[in-house]
């Protein structure tokens, strides 16, 4: 066999995976989004009442669910570990 059949992996080894590849496709699109949105909006949230730029609501808003979401990630791994644990236990 010569080295020329021979499948050549990346130089570094590392590939993009499925959940890296759907994060960027999220973001390129949240960017789109806020660069089409620069108009300011007027934002009543409970006894607050300011005036801020869409693509601004937008950033805080996302950043907000990203932020709870690895938050519950983190509680459900530390659930799941701490099974396991038990379980190894009895």
């Amino acid at each position: 066999m010569s080295v020329e059949n021979v499948p050549q992996a990346k130089a570094d080894g590392r590939k993009l995976g499925g959940g890296a590849i759907a994060t960027l496709g999220g973001v390129a699109l949240l960017v789109i989004f806020m660069a089409q949105n620069t108009e300011d909006v007027r934002v009543k949230f409970l006894v607050w009442d300011f005036t801020w730029p869409v693509w601004l609501l937008v950033l805080v808003s996302a950043a907000l669910g990203a932020f709870v979401w690895l938050g519950l990630g983190v509680l459900r791994r530390h659930r799941r570990r701490k099974a396991r644990r038990e379980d190894r236990r009895d």
